[in-house]
């Protein structure tokens, strides 16, 4: 993206976030789910890195929370409250601590302190004398509310702090020496967060939908709004609960992990959860781990919280616009994100029937990366108002197929293009006719040719996808992500993963089968198109004649280009091809439709190994043709096969006149039979095996 792409979008970011944020923290009113914004925050976050001169003031990055409510009594923090920019990747965070060691101009001992990251309000608590005297909302960082009377409601807050004695005792027990810590200090100042339990907030939901009243969306809105309640009998109505994380005041401590001590010692709650580790597997391994098994936990968590350990490197790493260097937060994978449109084209099932998709710039979304989202039908793309080019939200709660549930039509430039069903079908270009609120080709055999040629592209014989039977090929026509052969090699695990029923071993099981045969042999090449009268022995002629002519066959780009160049006349001079044949390769060849799904193979990696010349002395069995019948105990009828066309021969699937040699493993049926009726050779596999030796 150059600068002046760079800068409108900035721009029109800042705008939109600015907006959805000030509806968020000044009036509790969610208009896009804090997921979706949170993808908008980090997308203007990685424009600003990549751009650092395009950072202005005014910027979302550069301030945090919103002006206070005007109802609560303002009040000026001793130090800036900050809030965390977001990582959502192990390639995010190691960016993050690289970006603090060049920072610093040093390496740093990667001590980790994690901390689940609640769901919640940050809140700042004042002590002076061991008394709790004052309590603030965070607001703008600069100043927040004194919701003190309400705070005072909550039972996790202690309103006089443990005597020096007791916090001795418990210090103690930690294994640190407590003469090292002030643990009576004149005036405290702590840090921490206000938050509702699953529990309660069901109860609270209960209760408003009993009354008539409109339910709330998530226990974070509940507990924002109670705190900005005037009347604290309210808020005590409500059990809000607190941890803290952070002590202001310097009691001595060294590094992060030291103020969860003494925060407990004083009579804090702290999170027992949160952990010290010491590199960032360790992190990946925390955060992991509470991805899986959040739902166990009381409350509600939307990542962790990394803070490097050490309070000298944490202060030396200073405050870049709204967040501090040296913490971040490593959220868990959002079941919302926003991306961007990039194109919409239509897929056509196995009943027929187009199906829109789009095709998206990549986005994490529910731990899966997402490239495309259906978009059902005509109707949908008009009820949605989607364009491409568009800014969208896109959605995977649960185990669902992720789909495209609004547009931010804000964030447009003007260059944005209408998508329109095609009036003929891109696979055969038959009319296409609408039906209800679906659109299908009229050619009532498109689908099922369709999904027969590719059960045969998947085949023994073609590419050999084991992993890939007709039942996975109908669920990845049914859901879009493919219309022809060439579409299976731009599959990602995260289009398949993101299927119901699919887990991350099958996806990716699936995708490294695919992988790994992307480098086939020109005869299977061949065999696998599906051309009309060219079986598995023809396809063998054709790559056996380029093999004999030293033609120069890498890509499937080659192959057409070489066999494009053949008359009708020309193929039939080769072995076993007649005027049927040949005119169905050329036709094939000479195809537009068939020439741009080559070039398709071409660019999803597809590679042609070609054959060296058989040497003359090796070409043994040149003219004699094998059929091999039953079970082989040393190889596989494959293995055969290839073993007899190493050194010239032909393999046949049927006994004939023509038939040289019948090699005969156990369970042997017909065949066997029908070369003692004609009188051909037979041969047992260890005859056959000397044979191929001599």
């Amino acid at each position: 993206m150059d600068r002046k792409t760079a800068k409108t979008r900035i721009d029109a970011l800042k705008k939109e976030i600015n907006r959805y944020r000030y509806a968020y923290h000044v009036h509790d009113e969610e208009v896009i789910s804090q997921s979706a914004l949170d993808s908008l925050k980090k997308e203007l976050f990685d424009l600003e890195t990549e751009f650092p001169e395009l950072v202005t003031p005014d910027s979302p990055t550069q301030r945090i929370g919103g002006k206070p409510l005007p109802e609560f009594k303002k009040i000026k923090h001793e130090a800036r409250m900050l809030s965390f920019n977001d990582a959502f990747s192990e390639k995010d965070m190691s960016d993050w601590f690289l970006r603090l060691e060049n920072y610093l101009g040093y390496d740093t001992k990667p001590d980790f302190y994690c901390e689940l990251k609640i769901d919640g309000l940050a809140i700042e608590l004042i002590y002076e004398n061991g008394i709790f005297v004052q309590g603030s909302t965070r607001g703008d960082g600069h100043v927040g509310e004194d919701v003190t009377q309400n705070l005072k409601t909550i039972e996790a807050i202690p309103l006089k702090l443990t005597s020096s004695e007791d916090a001795q005792k418990i210090i103690k027990e930690s294994g640190l020496n407590p003469s090292l810590y002030n643990l009576s200090p004149k005036r405290l100042v702590v840090r921490g967060e206000i938050f509702l339990s699953t529990k309660e907030f069901a109860r609270i939901n209960k209760e408003a939908v009993a009354k008539g009243e409109k339910s709330y969306a998530n226990p974070r809105n509940v507990a924002a709004g109670s705190i900005r309640q005037l009347d604290p009998r309210v808020v005590a109505g409500r059990k809000l609960d607190s941890f803290e994380y952070a002590i202001v005041t310097d009691l001595g401590q060294k590094v992060h992990e030291e103020e969860h001590i003494i925060l407990k010692a004083l009579g804090f709650k702290t999170n027992p959860h949160n952990k010290l580790v010491h590199a960032l597997n360790d992190v990946y391994s925390f955060r992991n781990y509470w991805d899986e098994h959040r739902e166990k936990l009381a409350y509600e968590i939307d990542g962790v919280v990394v803070i490097a350990n050490n309070n000298a490197t944490f202060g030396e790493g200073g405050v870049a616009g709204k967040a501090p260097r040296g913490a971040i937060a490593y959220k868990f994978s959002p079941i919302e994100a926003t991306t961007i449109v990039n194109n919409i084209f239509v897929q056509v099932g196995r009943t027929g029937a187009l199906t829109p998709v789009a095709e998206l710039e990549p986005v994490l979304v529910g731990g899966v990366t997402i490239r495309h989202a259906t978009l059902h039908n005509y109707d949908e793309i008009k009820r949605l108002g989607v364009k491409i080019g568009d800014t969208v939200i896109i959605n995977r709660a649960g185990d669902v197929i992720p789909k495209i549930t609004s547009v931010l039509p804000k964030l447009r430039t003007g260059k944005e293009k209408e998508f329109r069903m095609p009036k003929k079908c891109p696979m055969d270009g038959a009319p296409v006719v609408k039906d209800g609120v679906a659109y299908r080709c009229s050619n009532p055999k498109c689908g099922a040719r369709r999904r027969e040629t590719l059960y045969h592209f998947v085949s023994r014989g073609a590419f050999d996808m084991r992993g890939l039977g007709p039942k996975i090929i109908d669920r990845f026509l049914d859901e879009g992500l493919i219309a022809d052969a060439a579409d299976i090699f731009s599959l990602y695990d995260g289009d398949i993963k993101a299927l119901p029923r699919f887990g991350e071993k099958s996806a990716e099981k699936i995708v490294t089968e695919i992988y790994e045969k992307k480098a086939t042999t020109l005869a299977r090449f061949i065999y696998s198109l599906g051309i009309f009268h060219v079986g598995e022995e023809t396809a063998r002629t054709l790559s056996d004649e380029a093999v004999q002519n030293d033609a120069e066959i890498k890509t499937p780009k080659d192959v057409i280009a070489y066999f494009k160049a053949f008359s009708k006349e020309k193929l039939m001079q080769m072995e076993d091809v007649g005027p049927k044949v040949a005119e169905s390769i050329y036709e094939w060849f000479h195809d537009a439709h068939n020439a741009e799904l080559l070039n398709k193979f071409y660019k999803g990696g597809v590679e042609i190994q070609m054959p060296k010349r058989l040497p003359k002395a090796k070409a043994t069995f040149k003219g004699k043709t094998f059929v091999l019948t039953g079970t082989l105990e040393t190889m596989t009828r494959d293995e055969a096969k290839e073993k007899v066309r190493g050194v010239g021969g032909d393999v046949a699937e049927s006994v004939s006149k023509q038939t040289n040699y019948v090699v005969a493993g156990e369970n042997a049926g017909s065949k066997l039979k029908r070369a003692g009726e004609l009188g051909v050779t037979i041969l047992s596999e260890r005859e056959f095996i000397k044979m191929l030796k001599n």
